[in-house]
């Protein structure tokens, strides 16, 4: 199933948020996509691996990151 669908919904939102004068919501949601793109490819990787007999420990996820401190 193809993942990256969510970062052209994150771009959409972030489209809207710039032209609405939401310049925090904007850059949260550029973090938003930075940490969908490490997670789009930690499930390519994994599935990969998976695919391949070299199965990974797949421990390494993204729990707990925060909001990047923004208010």
């Amino acid at each position: 199933m193809r993942s990256d669908w969510i970062l052209d919904v994150l771009t959409d939102l972030k489209t809207f948020a710039t032209a609405n004068d939401l310049p925090v919501l904007a850059e949260q949601l550029d973090d938003t996509a930075i940490v969908a793109l490490a997670e789009i490819a930690a499930l390519h990787d994994r599935t990969q691996g998976t695919a391949h007999g070299n199965e990974h420990d797949g421990g390494g996820g993204f729990g707990g990151a925060g909001a990047g401190g923004h208010a």
